[in-house]
């Protein structure tokens, strides 16, 4: 198995060494490399073309997922872009977590990368990069989740994974069949959750979503009213309704006993597939609709947004609400930021405040 550790001080160069995730120490080597502060790999105003992930972190700073070009981080000041190139372990973002201690966990093609940023007294932000092929299978991930016990959930396209701060375990979820497939198989977990009551939920691309109580695990499939069993996203929300994003059936609704559906059938949204579901801090839902940009929910009526509304993005994949409150959206075709009842693109120089 393979554990790669980089220190990138303070945005500028990276500081390069390795150890074995088995404690054996490999010789330890250094390699200063300067790092521009707006690294430009798609030569374009975008702050990239492809956006998959939002997540403000503990410290007010932004970190976006790309598609195809690794992390971009923004400080308030700079944006700097971390893959491959510079000593992160993936190019394509899948997911973006936190825990309790500020470090940040991302899902990668490649695998899993831990960060740990730079504080007042270590101005060195250090990558650590799980990967390789002993390690998880050499299998990408979909997923990343960190529960309220700072455990540390992974889904790869074949299985989940458990991080408890020393090693990395497989969790065993009971799929009805042999999982074949290396890419996205129907056991991948595109979403890992929590619920309030502590019960952690997967979603799956083929057998609905799994619900977890430490015990025993429920299975909720297209025939408990579920509008379809390849889900994409699942949101808990603050009144205890769990939400459903789906490839190929719209957004469910689940109240504990029935399910409400979404979708293209019922002539609610226009797109059936739901990418990223999102509760703000009022309480409104928000989800994607492929080709129909973001629908908000405030319990009652749904609002579209989309190019009329200013946002240029069919294929959206994330949505966020930073410590402002503002709803900021990205997909294919860039970043975007609601302003009052409109979107505004969020370009490499901003507008970022």
């Amino acid at each position: 198995m393979t554990v790669q550790q980089l220190l990138v001080p303070a945005i500028m160069c990276l500081l390069f060494s390795v150890s074995s995730c088995s404690g054996q120490e490999k010789p330890a080597t250094q390699e200063n490399v300067s790092v521009s502060l707006d690294l430009d790999p798609m030569s374009n105003i975008q702050v990239a073309d492809f956006i998959r992930h939002i997540h403000q972190d503990h410290d007010g700073h932004f970190w976006m997922g790309t598609n195809a070009f690794g992390i971009v981080y923004f400080n308030g000041e700079n944006l700097a872009y971390f893959s491959s190139a510079e000593g992160f372990g993936g190019e394509q973002i899948t997911g973006i977590a936190e825990d309790s201690n500020g470090h940040l966990w991302i899902a990668t093609d490649q695998g899993v990368v831990k960060i740990d940023k730079p504080d007042e007294s270590d101005q060195e932000m250090v990558f650590t990069n799980y990967n390789g092929t002993s390690l998880f299978d050499g299998h990408r991930f979909w997923s990343i989740y960190v529960d309220s016990e700072d455990i540390v959930w992974a889904g790869s396209a074949t299985a989940v994974y458990q991080f408890d701060g020393e090693k990395w375990t497989p969790f065993e979820i009971p799929y009805p069949e042999a999982i074949t497939g290396d890419f996205i198989t129907a056991a991948t977990s595109m979403a890992i959750t929590e619920d309030e009551s502590g019960h952690i939920w997967f979603s799956t691309m083929g057998f609905g979503a799994f619900k977890y109580n430490g015990r025993s695990f429920k299975q909720y499939t297209e025939s408990d009213g579920l509008t379809s069993n390849t889900v994409d996203d699942i949101l808990v929300a603050q009144n205890g309704h769990i939400w459903f994003g789906t490839r190929f059936g719209g957004v469910s609704r689940y109240d504990g006993e029935h399910f409400e559906t979404f979708s293209q059938q019922n002539g609610r949204i226009g797109g059936n597939e739901v990418c990223a579901v999102f509760e703000d801090s009022q309480g409104n839902i928000w989800f994607s609709s492929e080709g129909y940009g973001v629908y908000r929910y405030d319990g009652t009526s749904l609002k579209n947004f989309r190019r009329e509304q200013g946002l240029l993005v069919g294929a959206v994949q994330a949505i966020a609400e930073d410590s402002k409150g503002r709803i900021w959206v990205g997909g294919g075709g860039g970043l975007y930021r609601l302003e009052g009842e409109s979107f505004i693109n969020i370009i490499k120089d901003g507008p970022w405040d």
